[in-house]
């Protein structure tokens, strides 16, 4: 039996599983002997398992922090929010992996019921008066970039496959997932990796910086616009400091180095604007440690982070569920890969939820920052036309 075939059959047997983008084509863990879903009481004892050196290819558990248990972990309390009850946080151990290439082949049945109206849940005009009000604050020294959340939301029944196929073929991204789950699933074509830990060693690669595709823009002139481009400079400025300085509560001194600094990568509608950033860690860093140092991703939300955190969460009416927490795996030895989970549909209960996020800093505009939300939302809500 081809793994093509393999793949079909693990789909239509209605067995959860998971893919996740590697750097030769695609990993798929099922079989999963073990799924811990995660809350306040059970994160800390999950965090603290014991570490061991000889290690099986599924000797690991793979899944998602969602955005309210992150801030818990760092001492954030969310206030009262509109809520769908999706849980906190889910991870599976695998018993069985598949590894595949860059290309997933998968025969559809028919089985999604689409529905493209979707229904946004800020228009313009709300928009631009948080906008205002958050540039207050800016002003005032209470933050200095602040990202606002918007929703898209449609009810359809969707086949994840199909549309994980379909977004990997035209919106490859080096972070994409799926979770296909009995009573949930996520796709996501996210870009960003937050945390690659191997050994002693640790990396992030913030993306902080935005500009829409046409045929007078390739990346050469990306590169150039984001250059000169006051906004996008000091956004991406920032944000580096901010995750250099996260690393650097866990890294030897003098060790946190930036790697790659202010390149561009291309997706399907958009430019990104990218730093890589390398350290090493200090003796006796755990899982903990490194989780609460680095998550949430600061790119997503703004900086300084706690204070930031702060005004966001008393200023968004409906909770974020998955949006910019972390999917990844932690593996037995204690290394670890974890992205920020952007540019995702978090399907539940036939709920379609596409959640989005732009930068305000002191000379942004609120015009400009509310379409760049569409913008970044616009490849996931192609795939229901």
């Amino acid at each position: 039996m081809t793994k093509q075939n393999q793949l079909a059959d693990i789909h239509k047997s209605k067995k959860p599983y998971i893919i996740y983008k590697s750097q030769s084509g695609f990993d798929l863990y099922t079989d999963f002997s073990k799924k811990v879903i995660l809350n306040y009481k059970n994160v800390n004892k999950f965090l603290s398992k014991k570490q061991k050196k000889n290690l099986k290819q599924t000797d690991l558990f793979i899944g998602f922090f969602g955005y309210e248990l992150l801030n818990n972990l760092i001492g954030i309390k969310l206030p009262k929010q509109k809520k769908i009850n999706f849980p906190k946080g889910i991870f599976y151990k695998p018993e069985k992996k598949i590894s595949f290439s860059n290309i997933l082949k998968y025969r559809k049945n028919n089985t999604n019921r689409l529905n493209n109206h979707f229904k946004i849940n800020i228009n313009k005009k709300s928009y631009s008066k948080i906008f205002e009000k958050f540039k207050k604050k800016i002003k005032s020294g209470e933050t200095y970039q602040i990202k606002i959340c918007t929703k898209y939301k449609t009810k359809s029944r969707i086949d994840p496959l199909d549309f994980f196929c379909r977004l990997s073929k035209t919106n490859l991204a080096p972070e994409a997932f799926l979770i296909r789950d009995n009573n949930y699933s996520i796709i996501s074509c996210s870009p960003e990796n937050l945390i690659t830990k191997k050994g002693s060693l640790i990396s992030t690669k913030p993306i902080a910086g935005t500009v829409k595709k046409n045929k007078n823009m390739n990346k050469y002139k990306a590169l150039k616009y984001f250059r000169k481009n006051l906004k996008e400079t000091k956004e991406h400025n920032m944000i580096v400091d901010m995750e250099r300085n996260d690393l650097s509560r866990i890294c030897q001194v003098g060790s946190v180095k930036l790697s790659r600094a202010k390149t561009v990568e291309e997706y399907k509608d958009l430019f990104h604007y990218v730093t890589l950033i390398k350290g090493k860690l200090k003796k006796k860093i755990s899982t903990m440690d490194i989780i609460k140092a680095m998550m949430p991703g600061g790119s997503v939300i703004g900086c300084p982070k706690i204070s930031t955190l702060n005004l966001l969460n008393h200023q968004e009416k409906e909770n974020r569920n998955i949006y910019t927490g972390s999917f990844g795996y932690i593996k037995f030895n204690g290394d670890m890969r974890f992205n920020i989970i952007i540019r995702s549909i978090l399907n539940y209960k036939n709920i379609s939820e596409i959640s989005v996020a732009s930068g305000v800093v002191v000379d942004s505009n609120a015009k400009h920052e509310f379409n760049e939300n569409y913008i970044k939302a616009k490849a996931l809500i192609d795939l229901f036309r």
